[in-house]
C-alpha cells in the first residue's frame, strides 16, 4: 500500500503525447491527492479516465483569479493538492509560477515529480549542441517583436529553444532566416506521437519544406548557437549533390545528402534532377 501523502502542492508532469510516458509515481500521486488543479478539466479528465482514476478537478489556468489561487492554497495547507498542465511539465510555458511562489511564501511544502517535457525531448532529438541551451518560451506573434527577440538572443552562446504553433511556424522560420540566416535550425513536432518528426537544416530550406507541407501539431523550434556548424549554403549543397551524382542516381544522391545535412530529401531530389 502506498504511503499516504503529506499536505502540500505536488507538481505532476503528464505525457506530451504518448500516454505510456506517465510515471508510476505520478499515477500514485494523482490517486492520492484531495484535488487536481488543471488547465482544462476536459483534457485532464481524459487522462484520469485512461488511468482509471477519479479525482476532484479545479480549473487553474492563466486567467485564474487570486480567489481561485487562494482556494487552492487553502487545500494544499491541509491536504495534498496536485498541479498538472494539459501536457508536459507544469510551469514550463504553462500556468503555475504564481501558485508555487505563493505556496512557498506561506510555508506550504512543494514537491515536483519529474517527467515529460517537450523542450528536452526536442533537444535530445535534433542533434544540435545540448551542453548549454536557453528555453525562451513562445516567440511573439508580431513580426517586429519576433525579430527583436531573435536579435536580442543572437549572441547567446547556447542552443535556443522555443515553443511554436503550426500556423505561425513559417513566420518564425522567415524571421530566423532574416535575423540568423546562417544558423542551423531544428523543427520537432508531434513528439512521442505516431507522426513524430524532427527536421534540421537552414531556416530557408525548412521554410521551403513547410510551405509545401503545412505542419500540424505542437512544435518545438531550435536554433543552433553562434559558432556552431552552420547549415550548408546553397552552393555547398550543389557541390555535395554533384559529388554524390558522380556515382549514384539522383534519388540515391538526394538520400545521401539529406542524411549528411538534414535537409529535405524531396527538395534535394528536385535539385539533383536539375543538376543532372
Amino acid at each position: 500500500m502506498a504511503t499516504p501523502l503529506e499536505p502540500g502542492l505536488y507538481i505532476v508532469a503528464t505525457p506530451i503525447g504518448n500516454l505510456g510516458d506517465i510515471t508510476q509515481r505520478a499515477i500514485d500521486t494523482l490517486r492520492s491527492v484531495a484535488a487536481v488543479a488543471c488547465e482544462d478539466t476536459r483534457v485532464t479528465g481524459k487522462l484520469l479516465q485512461h488511468l482509471g482514476l477519479r479525482a476532484r478537478m479545479i480549473r487553474y489556468d492563466d486567467h485564474a483569479s487570486e480567489a481561485t489561487r487562494d482556494h487552492l492554497l487553502q487545500i494544499a495547507a491541509t491536504e495534498p493538492l496536485a498541479l498538472v498542465s494539459d501536457a508536459g511539465t507544469p510551469l514550463i510555458s504553462d500556468p503555475g509560477y504564481r501558485l508555487v511562489r505563493a505556496a512557498r511564501e506561506r510555508g506550504i511544502a512543494v514537491t515536483s515529480l519529474p517527467g515529460p517535457s517537450a523542450a528536452v525531448v526536442a533537444l535530445t532529438l535534433a542533434g544540435l549542441p545540448s551542453d548549454r541551451f536557453l528555453f525562451a518560451g513562445f516567440l511573439p506573434g508580431k513580426d517586429k517583436a519576433r525579430a527583436d527577440v531573435l536579435t536580442e538572443l543572437a549572441a547567446v552562446k547556447a542552443t535556443l529553444v522555443f515553443y511554436e504553433t503550426a500556423p505561425r511556424l513559417l513566420d518564425s522560420l522567415t524571421a530566423i532566416a532574416t535575423v540568423l540566416p546562417d544558423r542551423e535550425v531544428g523543427v520537432a513536432r508531434e513528439l512521442t506521437k505516431r507522426f513524430e518528426e524532427c527536421r534540421t537544416g537552414s531556416p530557408a530550406a525548412l521554410s521551403a519544406h513547410y510551405a509545401a507541407h503545412p505542419p500540424k501539431g505542437e512544435i518545438v523550434l531550435l536554433v543552433a548557437p553562434p559558432g556552431a556548424a552552420a547549415a550548408p549554403a546553397e552552393a555547398d549543397v550543389d557541390a555535395l549533390l554533384r559529388a554524390a551524382l558522380a556515382g549514384a542516381k539522383p534519388s540515391q544522391a538526394a538520400g545521401l545528402v539529406a542524411k549528411a545535412t538534414g535537409l529535405d530529401r524531396k527538395l534535394l531530389y528536385a535539385r539533383a534532377l536539375a543538376l543532372k
